[in-house]
């Protein structure tokens, strides 16, 4: 199998999408029962959190929290967005800061301006981009306007579409500030998500079985366990805690400070896809396989690199006394654990 994939199909009767880059599993989305991030209520404040500067509040699917307070007393209704998953006990994470995202473009309400991808370098280009956003968008609107690097290879219209119906979904949904609490927008699924975010040029399978006959079930099964195969017997082992995600890195059979080296900047390159497809966030520590305190930079270039492409915000934290490696992912996605059985 050569080439990009994208495969929308069903996995155990929910709604799934997968991203295949030269037979190899780079991305995949799952539907789960819980409120989509990116989903937008009208929610009504419920108590503040002393010492914390946050806030509960009230929304049809369940308490949620906010960060950084000002100005809300409880029983004031205000709009919010999910930002990613809830821990098991725990509320809801939302903002304020709301975005509308679709393949080309991203409404910004409340921060006006008019943005292109910095990815998309010509000029001609850039101001041909910057005439359709001023024919589409609204100059009185207090919305603001982001143009994805997808542009770069869509048409005209269609960008022209993209934008005048997100601004619309933006709109009306802006408009709804009063009420008791309200779904207003739901989140995109894994179809509408592949759609939108996966731009790159690829062959798009939608058949029934798709992922059964292109392989995929077969790499969706291995990431039940927490075996990650490296380079010759080098291996990583990825295993989420209920406090943390702990990554471990082997050598094998060959333990010069050489091939522990190796193993470690084999490990950086694949550890942000092999978190991604496992749907795994939160804190995260790497037990790294031996290797010389001179070469640490080295292993923090490659992982900054690695990261640096990936889609979910990561921060790179640090070395702990016993030289472990220590990141704190967003937690945009639910374990995979958690949605195949």
């Amino acid at each position: 199998m050569s080439g990009n994939l994208i495969i929308l199909d069903t996995l155990e009767g929910r709604e799934a999408a997968a991203l295949v880059v030269g037979g190899r599993l780079h991305d995949l989305l799952i539907e789960s029962d819980a409120p989509r991030p990116g989903t937008v209520y009208r929610a009504i404040a419920d108590r503040p959190v002393k010492g914390q500067g946050g806030m509960f509040l009230r929304t049809p699917d369940g308490p949620a929290f906010l960060r950084q307070v000002k100005g809300i007393a409880p029983g004031d209704p205000l709009l919010v967005q999910v930002t990613g998953y809830a821990e098991d006990g725990k509320a809801l994470p939302v903002t304020q800061k709301i975005l509308f995202k679709s393949r080309f473009a991203i409404i910004t309400p409340g921060a006006r301006g008019f943005n292109i991808s910095r990815n998309i370098r010509d000029e001609d280009l850039r101001d041909k981009l910057l005439e359709i956003a001023h024919s589409v968008m609204d100059s009185d609107a207090d919305f603001g306007l982001i143009m994805r690097s997808s542009c770069a290879d869509a048409d005209a219209d269609e960008i022209a579409e993209d934008i005048a119906a997100m601004a619309d979904i933006a709109q009306g949904v802006m408009r709804a500030t009063t009420g008791d609490a309200q779904k207003l927008a739901d989140g995109d699924g894994p179809h509408v998500m592949a759609w939108r975010d996966w731009a790159e040029p690829a062959e798009i399978i939608t058949e029934d079985g798709g992922f059964e006959h292109n392989g995929i079930l077969d790499q969706i099964d291995a990431l039940a366990g927490p075996y990650c195969a490296l380079s010759n017997s080098a291996s990583m082992y990825i295993e989420p805690t209920r406090a943390l995600v702990a990554v471990d890195i082997n050598t094998g059979a060959d333990t010069s400070p050489a091939a522990g080296l190796k193993a470690n900047l084999t490990a950086a390159r694949d550890l942000p896809r092999q978190l991604r497809i496992r749907g795994l966030g939160g804190q995260i520590t790497l037990d790294l396989a031996p290797m010389p305190k001179k070469d640490r930079r080295t292993f923090e270039t490659a992982l900054r690199a690695a990261f640096r492409s990936d889609s979910i915000d990561t921060t790179l934290v640090g070395w702990t006394p016993l030289g472990h490696f220590e990141l704190q992912r967003k937690r945009a996605r639910l374990p995979v654990g958690d949605l195949v059985t």
